[in-house]
């Protein structure tokens, strides 16, 4: 693994972004080791779900549109085994699946990764049935807006994202990436529906699965990746994301102890970067303005790990409290100063709701 690293199969090309006007060409990362850095990578969380609800071809092409590097699909599957688009399994807050009759007795409590939730599944529903459904805004009450398009998009398939990412990149001329996510994957595997091989065969059918594509693969579970690695032998680089607290599901091991020197030291072997939680870079005091931040960027670059945190968003309400504007949690705050504050401490990169102001950021730091 480490010659994977050396290679830097994780950004070997990242391309400009002409979208905005005055956006200056994106990074290409060179080196291992971390002494040779360009510009960080900006990442459209979801899409560009600070505008469009999120996991929809149209939140996607919104985060091309306006200069993401790459657009990040979270993966989920099917009863029939097809790879879809949704943050999670349950889609009771981000389709209209709750108001179609048909679809009533679907719902049913289900124990995910050792707590009971209840809703309705996509391991529960063939494609055909889940393409009747429509996407709706995960979180109402602040992103008001994005209700108006309600009802108006379909659940994305994986390969619907990548034939995105083909005609996007061939209008645009810039090459575009896609950084999916497993979400589960440990949950899914138990009820027989693994997403491992269906992701990698999507990759390969695609000539994706080979040094220097625009892919990356993440996952909160280190077990899954080490599946990728070891198992699937994936040629494009992986990243461990990381929470604040907790263990990855059905792992023993906390996701602190992942981030100490010596577990950085052995997530390299198998894993090219990290995706923390961005309170593991820049903690925030009891007050809620931003603390001191902690030495993880630093430690990860000596480990030849690269690291992208999550999530840059606009709003107040996911705002440092220095940062908020006013007491509207919905309304917009300082978030360019943030993503600067943040991207001065050597990140290589961010996942953002609102990639228009990650591009701008990134010209700023």
């Amino acid at each position: 693994m480490a010659d994977r690293r050396q290679v830097l199969r994780f950004g070997a090309v990242a391309a400009a972004a002409p979208a905005l006007a005055g956006a200056a060409s994106a990074p290409a990362w060179a080196g291992g080791d971390g002494s040779t850095r360009n510009r960080a990578l900006v990442v459209g969380h979801r899409g560009a779900s600070g505008y469009r609800p999120e996991h929809t071809l149209a939140s996607y092409e919104l985060a091309a549109r306006t200069g993401a590097d790459y657009m990040e699909p979270d993966l989920v599957i099917t009863k029939d085994g097809v790879l879809v688009c949704r943050h999670e399994p349950e889609i009771g807050g981000t389709t209209d699946v709750a108001s179609r009759p048909e679809f009533a007795d679907r719902r049913r409590t289900v124990v995910l990764d050792g707590v009971s939730v209840t809703g309705w599944w996509t391991q529960d529903f063939t494609l055909a049935e889940l393409k009747t459904l429509r996407a709706v805004e995960r979180i109402p009450a602040i992103r008001q807006r994005n209700t108006l398009y309600d009802g108006r998009f379909e659940v994305p398939t994986f390969q619907e994202v990548l034939d995105l990412r083909k005609r996007l990149s061939k209008e645009l001329g810039r090459d575009l990436g896609v950084f999916p996510e497993t979400k589960h994957p440990t949950f899914f595997q138990r009820l027989g529906l693994e997403l491992e091989k269906p992701l990698v065969r999507a990759l390969r059918r695609n000539g994706l699965d080979r040094r220097g594509a625009k892919v990356f693969i993440q996952s909160f579970e280190a077990a899954n990746l080490r599946v990728l690695a070891d198992e699937h032998r994936v040629d494009v680089p992986l990243v461990f994301l990381s929470s604040a607290s907790g263990n990855p599901f059905n792992d023993p091991r906390s996701y602190a102890d992942y981030l100490t020197p010596g577990g950085l030291k052995e997530l390299s072997e198998f894993v090219d970067g990290l995706g923390p939680e961005k309170g593991q870079i820049i903690p925030r005091r009891a007050d809620g303005t931003l603390g001191t931040p902690t030495s993880l960027v630093g430690d990860a670059h000596a480990a030849g790990l690269r690291v992208v945190p999550y999530t840059f968003r606009a709003e107040n309400s996911f705002l440092p409290a220095e940062l908020r504007v006013g007491t509207d949690v919905s309304a917009y705050g300082r978030a360019i100063d943030e993503q600067v504050t943040f991207l001065r401490t050597g990140i290589d990169g961010l996942f953002t709701d609102n990639p228009d102001i990650g591009v701008l950021a990134r010209g700023l730091a």
